[in-house]
C-alpha cells in the first residue's frame, strides 16, 4: 500500500517534536540552496525532477532505502511526477509534501507559552517555520490580543473560535519589511481595536490606534504596556504583558539582533538600535521572558518548538549584545548586513496599505527565507 500524501502541518509537527524525517527537494539546484526544509532532525538531499527523469535508477541509488521519504516541489505538482518516476523504478515508502514549499512557508503552528491571570489566562506563539515569523495570540476572561499577526488570518481565527473568545486588539510592533501583516484584516473582521507605532507612519493609508509608550492596553485580566524600543525601525514598539513576557518584535532575537537597514537608513538608525539593546532593555526586569517576532535558525527553537529565552541569559550569551565600543558596534551591524528579503519594498507598500496585491502575489512576494536579523 503507498504511502498518503504528507500535510505541511504533519511535516512542522515532526520537525517540531525533534522527529527524524528525509526530504527529497525537487527544485532546481538555485532554488534550494536559497531557502528549504531545515530542521534539526531533517536529512535533506536536493536531485532535481530534470535529474529524476532523465536517470530515474541513479537518482534511486543516492535515496535511504530503510526510511520514508517524503518528495517537495515549490507547489505540490512537481513533486507528484517524481514520487510517480521514483515508484516505477522500486522506490517504496515515498509520498509527496501537499502544496510544497508555498504550504511551508505558509503554515502557522500554536504553541503555548505560559499562563497569564484571569480565566484561560494564556500567551501563545503562533511558529512559521517557512519563515521564521513569530506572532502572538494574548487569551484571558474571554478576551485576546493578537501581536505581529501573518496574513494567513485563518489560523487566527479557527484558534479564536474554538476557544470561543472575543478579539479585542490587534498590534503591529513596527512597520514590517519582511511578511504581509494581517492586523488590519483580523481588526476588521472582529470589530477591534488596531495599534500601530506612530512614528512607523510614512503615510499609511489606514486608520489606526497609536501604539505609545508608557501607555496600557487591558485584556481581560491582562496588561500590556507598549515600550518604545527604536533600531530596526524608527517606530519600533515592543510590547511588556504582565510584566513577565517582553514580546521585542525585531529588535532582540535569541541568537541575534534586529537590522536596521530595510527603510534604507542603516547609518541613521544603529543608533537607535545600540541605544535600545544596551540601555532601553537593560532598564528592564532581567527575569521578563523575550518573545521575538523572528528567528534564524532552527537550532533556536526549544524542545517543545517555542522560542523564547529570558532577558539575562540573553545578556549573558548574545554575542551582538557584548559589544561595549559604540563604532565597533556600528561595523559589525552596518558590515554584516544579509541580503534584503525577498520584494521587501512592495511588502512595506502592501503594509503601509498602499498597494493591494492579490493572493497569488502576495505569496510570490514572501517566497524564500527570512532575512530580518544581523
Amino acid at each position: 500500500m503507498s504511502m498518503q500524501p504528507m500535510p505541511v502541518k504533519d511535516v512542522a509537527k515532526k520537525i517540531m517534536k525533534k522527529e527524524r524525517i528525509f526530504i527529497l527537494d525537487v527544485r532546481g539546484e538555485e532554488d534550494y540552496k536559497n531557502w528549504k526544509i531545515e530542521g534539526e532532525t531533517v536529512e535533506t538531499l536536493n536531485i532535481s525532477l530534470k535529474e529524476i527523469k532523465e536517470s530515474p535508477q541513479e537518482a534511486k541509488a543516492k535515496l535511504p532505502e530503510d526510511e520514508p521519504i517524503y518528495v517537495v516541489c515549490a507547489k505540490g505538482i512537481s513533486s507528484q511526477d517524481g514520487v510517480e518516476i521514483l515508484r516505477e523504478a522500486g522506490v517504496e515508502d515515498i509520498t509527496y509534501v501537499v502544496n510544497g514549499m508555498n504550504g511551508w512557508s505558509e503554515h502557522l503552528e500554536p504553541v503555548k507559552i505560559g499562563k497569564l491571570p484571569g480565566e484561560g489566562g494564556a500567551i501563545y506563539q503562533f511558529v512559521r517555520l517557512g519563515k521564521g515569523c513569530l506572532s502572538y495570540l494574548i487569551e484571558s476572561d474571554g478576551e485576546a490580543a493578537i501581536v505581529d499577526a501573518n496574513r494567513m488570518t485563518g489560523f487566527y481565527t479557527d484558534f479564536i473560535d474554538e476557544q470561543g473568545i472575543g478579539l479585542k486588539a490587534v498590534m503591529d510592533t513596527h512597520l514590517h519589511a519582511d511578511h504581509i501583516s494581517g492586523g488590519r484584516d483580523l481588526a476588521k473582521q472582529y470589530d477591534a481595536a488596531y495599534y500601530f507605532p506612530e512614528k512607523d507612519d510614512e503615510g499609511v493609508e489606514f486608520q489606526y490606534t497609536p501604539l505609545r509608550d508608557g501607555d496600557e492596553i487591558t485584556v481581560g485580566a491582562v496588561t500590556i504596556k507598549p515600550f518604545y524600543s527604536p533600531g530596526h525601525t524608527i517606530g519600533s514598539t515592543s510590547l511588556i504583558v504582565n510584566d513577565e513576557f517582553l514580546l521585542s518584535g525585531d529588535i532582540l532575537f535569541v541568537e541575534s539582533i534586529g537590522r536596521p537597514d530595510l527603510a534604507g537608513k542603516a547609518e541613521d538608525w544603529v543608533g537607535d538600535l545600540r541605544d535600545t539593546l544596551y540601555e532601553r532593555y537593560k532598564s528592564l526586569s532581567p527575569v521578563l521572558t523575550v518573545l521575538p517576532s523572528h528567528f534564524g535558525e532552527m537550532t533556536e527553537l526549544n524542545a517543545d518548538g517555542s522560542v523564547y529565552e529570558r532577558l539575562d541569559r540573553l545578556y549573558e550569551k548574545n554575542q551582538k549584545l557584548k559589544v561595549d565600543d559604540r563604532e565597533k558596534f556600528r561595523h559589525l551591524v552596518t558590515d554584516h548586513l544579509p541580503e534584503e528579503p525577498n520584494s521587501h519594498e512592495e511588502i512595506r507598500e502592501t503594509n503601509m496599505g498602499k498597494k493591494q496585491p492579490d493572493e497569488s502575489t502576495q505569496q510570490k512576494m514572501e517566497t524564500g527565507p527570512n532575512n530580518c536579523s544581523v
